[in-house]
């Protein structure tokens, strides 16, 4: 095992659009989008989709949580993140123009949840931002943000700490011919890119509209931007563990190093 202590990201939810249990999908998880990245003593949690609750059991007592959009495949994680409702914890969510506070505002009303946002114990602020701002969540830490191409639109981010960094660029659509400057700019140069892998090339036409990219467009855009480690990411709750062990395999023949997103791994940009 590598030594992670100052600088990593762990995923604790690797899919898209909704949550997939079940035999098939045992190797790579079910769970919607959670990471947990740590710079040195800070947590830092981007998105609050099923894997947050996992990551809950861990008893953080702070992190900044970086919300991506409010879809709820990203969201729904947030009311059952146990240290939510534990009194002396400290929790701040980031969002562009504050949708955080909105979304779940509407997720945990009636009829939809039986208690709202008031219950959370825990002290819990809201952080808005312009999309294309850098924020400073916490010492040492450096935090750039994108506006993606996505319905209602969503946000990549890129975490600089300690001379490295990790780029979190999901729910985005690429242009068929057309790499996105926005994402080209967020990822040059970075060590590691995890990137919406949701589509084949093959299967992005009958997709057009529905806000996600492509694998062999994550391999495009880190060639073209000189980034380090691809990382597939958002998997399409109908891929199960065979399908998912075909793409990684060529999508490694493409670019050797790339890996698929799976639940419990842990990776060190740079390393």
């Amino acid at each position: 095992m590598p030594d992670h202590t100052d600088f990593y990201v762990k995923f604790w939810g690797v899919r898209g659009s909704t949550a997939c249990p079940g035999s098939d999908h045992l190797r790579y998880g079910g769970n919607t989008s959670c990471l947990e990245i740590r710079c040195g003593d800070r947590l830092l949690i981007l998105d609050a989709g099923t894997g947050i609750r996992q990551l809950g059991a861990q008893q953080p007592r702070s992190a900044e949580i970086l919300f991506t959009h409010g879809h709820i495949d990203h969201i729904c994680g947030m009311p059952f993140f146990a240290p939510a409702y534990q009194p002396g914890n400290r929790f701040r969510i980031w969002s562009a123009e504050n949708r955080a506070e909105a979304a779940l505002a509407a997720l945990m009303s009636s009829p939809l949840f039986p208690v709202s946002p008031e219950m959370f114990g825990a002290e819990i602020e809201f952080k808005e931002f312009e999309p294309g701002a850098t924020v400073e969540p916490g010492p040492g830490i450096v935090v750039a943000t994108a506006p993606l191409n996505h319905p209602q639109e969503a946000i990549g981010y890129r975490i600089c700490h300690a001379g490295r960094s990790i780029c979190y660029v999901t729910d985005t659509e690429h242009r068929v011919g057309e790499p996105d400057d926005l994402v080209l700019e967020l990822i040059a140069g970075a060590d590691l890119v995890i990137y919406d892998s949701t589509y084949t090339d093959e299967e992005f036409p009958d997709h057009v509209g529905w806000g996600h990219s492509t694998w062999q467009e994550g391999v495009r855009l880190c060639e073209a931007a000189g980034a380090g480690h691809l990382v597939l990411f958002h998997h399409d709750p109908s891929r199960d563990d065979a399908a998912l062990d075909t793409i990684g395999a060529e999508a490694h023949r493409r670019r050797p190093g790339t890996v698929v997103a799976r639940e419990g791994m842990v990776l060190v940009p740079g390393a």
